[in-house]
């Protein structure tokens, strides 16, 4: 069984259907350091089924060097891979202009499987323009963004290749944008190129995630196949946020660790969601600095909430510590992870800007999550290198589907797909 990977962003969704047991036919980002985490992650998948997986540890050991230390053995890397082995990451915006360009290349790349059919499209279109936020925070309330009408142009996917299936993953803001015209819309186009389609709302921490990201799953079948909805059964988790945090070594603001080892052996909700396994290396592990004055707001939120789960407003501080003029809005600024809960608030991209709104538990280590601390949220397992600087791994995390997540569907639609 394949797929074909839309928006693919860093490949939280595809990993889920790899894992599954699909094969990539390709994957289609816009987001230059994205794709280098496509490829990077594409090559470990060919090192891992072929036994070679220390070429690629010896590569992760390079996050503590320098950039051109880190190109040059990561071209080393990828030329272990057999050309036309590793399926295509395909740089480039999805749009009128580039459709015949991307189509070839997905048909040359059917050619080199022999295979003239897609089983599965996957993917979900940025979803900036349909959230509940970007609509509030523009003027126009998004209605004048080209964003708005990638669906159309995700449906011409569909119309090309008629997969059995697909999966279009975005924010529940969808099913209301402009009066829920827009999702009358999407689902015309589909039915008129010969899809039925369905939509539920998911929320991640059902399906084993320690965090609640709650999500709209459109899956649509082609009429002529007996199909339906999947019937995908919800976790009861029994561990809390502090399970994916205390293994990792403690550190202060500022501070990074470079000795790719862990502080504690893997607990079992870690080893159950393949987030760890015996033998990883530790990368991606170094905390943001903060000033003083953010320091101290960290302390009196993470002791507000750890004494009684109570979350602290901007207008609960000290005045010596308030700076903005603003205290009628965004009171809730400064967040602390719930790591006494089963699930923390959601990871989103904004991440990448302060780390305010994801301050660590731990109230001795007193900082925002490193990279590392905020995939593990996200269920990445630790063997997932996100290439590019901290800023642009925070919102390839922020802007991912939680691969647990994406295994959750993927295998109940292998198992359904292998009896049509």
């Amino acid at each position: 069984m394949n797929f074909l990977d839309l928006f693919s962003g860093a490949g939280g969704l595809s990993e889920g259907f790899l894992k599954a047991g699909f094969e990539a036919v390709a994957h289609i980002e816009l987001n230059t350091y994205a794709c280098k985490t496509l490829e990077t992650r594409s090559a470990y998948h060919y090192f891992k089924s072929n036994n070679m997986l220390e070429l690629y540890k010896e590569y992760q050991k390079t996050y503590n060097q320098t950039e051109k230390i880190r190109v040059e053995k990561r071209r080393e890397l990828l030329s272990y891979v057999p050309e036309g082995i590793m399926e295509p990451v395909i740089n480039e915006e999805i749009s009128e202009k580039t459709l015949p360009r991307i189509f070839e290349m997905i048909d040359s790349r059917l050619g080199v499987m022999e295979n003239n059919e897609i089983d599965l499209v996957i993917g979900g279109p940025p979803c900036q323009a349909y959230s509940l936020v970007g609509r509030a925070r523009d003027e126009n309330g998004m209605k004048d963004d080209p964003r708005n009408y990638l669906y159309k142009l995700y449906v011409r996917f569909l119309s090309r290749y008629q997969p059995k299936a697909f999966v279009f993953e975005n924010v529940p803001g969808i099913l209301t944008a402009f009066d829920g015209n827009l999702f009358k819309n999407i689902q015309a186009y589909m039915k008129r190129v010969g899809y039925n389609i369905e939509a539920r709302k998911i929320d991640a921490k059902d399906l084993g995630v320690l965090q609640s990201r709650k999500r709209v799953i459109i899956v649509g079948w082609r009429k002529d196949l007996n199909f339906c909805y999947p019937e995908i059964i919800q976790n009861c988790i029994n561990y809390f946020v502090d399970d994916v945090l205390r293994d990792l070594p403690k550190l202060r603001a500022g501070e990074g660790y470079k000795g790719f080892s862990y502080n504690l052996n893997p607990n079992k909700y870690i080893l159950e969601s393949g987030i760890r396994y015996g033998d990883d290396i530790l990368t991606h592990h170094i905390a943001r600095s903060h000033i003083k004055r953010d320091l101290e707001i960290y302390k009196i939120a993470v002791d507000k909430w750890n004494k009684d789960k109570t979350r602290i407003k901007y207008t609960d501080l000290p005045e010596k510590l308030k700076t903005h003029n603003n205290l009628t809005s965004f009171l809730d600024r400064y967040k602390v992870v719930a790591g006494n809960e089963k699930y923390s608030h959601t990871v989103v991209a904004h991440i990448s800007r302060d780390g305010h709104h994801y301050i660590h538990p731990d109230i001795t280590q007193n900082r925002s999550l490193t990279v590392r601390e905020a995939a593990r949220i996200q269920s990445f397992p630790d063997d997932y290198f996100f290439e590019g600087p901290r800023t642009a791994n925070f919102v390839q995390i922020g802007n991912a589907v939680p691969p647990l997540m994406a295994e959750k569907i993927a295998c109940w639609f292998k198992e359904r797909l292998d009896m049509i």
